[in-house]
C-alpha cells in the first residue's frame, strides 16, 4: 500500500479530529470559524467529503459513530487513529522543513504580463495594490484580536501571511512605478509585437 497522500485539507481535518471526534460538516465549519480558510480551501463541500473518505481508506481516521435524527440525513462522526496522529506529525514536520513547489496565480499572471497593453497591466496592478492594502488591514486586525485573547503561537500563520502580503505590496508598487516611468520595455502592444 502506498503512503497516504499529503494535502493541506487532509492535514487540517486530522488536526480538527485530534481535538475530538466530529463529522465532516463540523470540520468544514470550524476551519471557517477559525479563519483557517485563508490557508485551507474548504469552499467545496464535496472536497471535504472526498478527503475524509480518503483518510478513512488510508486508515488515518475511522468512523466513531453514525446517527440519524428525525427527517435529517445520516450523520457520521469520525475520529483520528494512532496512524493518523503519526502521519499528521510527519506531514507537519515535512511541510515546515521542506519548501515545496506551489503554483499560485499571481506569478503565473506576471509571466504572461506582455499579453496586456502597458496601460491594462498598470491598471490591473494598481487595483491589486488597493486589495493588498485592504488585506494588510484585515491581517493586522486578526493579529491584534488574537493577541488580546491567545498566545502568539495562534497568530503565527497570520503574521506570515502579513509579511508575504507586505513584501508583495512593496514589489507591486515598485513594478507600477517602473511601468509608469516606462523603465520596462514592452515587446507587445495589445497582444501584437510592438
Amino acid at each position: 500500500m502506498s503512503a497516504p497522500r499529503r494535502s493541506v485539507l487532509a492535514l487540517a481535518m486530522l488536526s480538527m479530529l485530534s481535538e475530538e471526534p466530529m463529522h465532516a460538516y463540523r470540520m468544514q465549519q470550524l476551519i471557517k470559524e477559525r479563519h483557517k480558510d485563508d490557508v485551507v480551501n474548504v469552499s467545496q463541500r464535496n472536497s471535504v467529503y472526498q478527503t475524509i473518505q480518503r483518510l478513512v481508506r488510508d486508515g488515518l481516521v475511522e468512523i466513531a459513530s453514525t446517527e440519524r435524527a428525525e427527517n435529517r440525513p445520516e450523520r457520521t462522526t469520525y475520529r483520528i487513529t494512532d496512524a493518523g496522529r503519526t502521519t499528521m506529525s510527519e506531514w507537519l514536520r515535512t511541510m515546515l522543513s521542506t519548501p515545496a513547489p506551489e503554483y499560485p496565480e499571481f506569478p503565473a499572471a506576471l509571466s504572461y504580463l506582455p499579453n496586456l497593453s502597458p496601460s491594462d497591466a498598470t491598471a490591473a496592478l494598481t487595483a491589486r495594490i488597493g486589495r493588498l492594502e485592504q488585506r494588510l488591514t484585515v491581517l493586522d486586525g486578526e493579529i491584534a484580536n488574537v493577541a488580546r485573547f491567545l498566545p502568539r503561537l495562534f497568530a503565527v500563520e497570520s503574521e506570515y501571511q502579513r509579511q508575504v502580503v507586505a513584501a508583495e505590496l512593496t514589489y507591486v508598487r515598485s513594478l507600477v512605478e517602473d511601468l509608469r516611468a516606462e523603465r520596462i520595455t514592452w515587446p507587445f502592444v495589445d497582444g501584437a509585437p510592438a
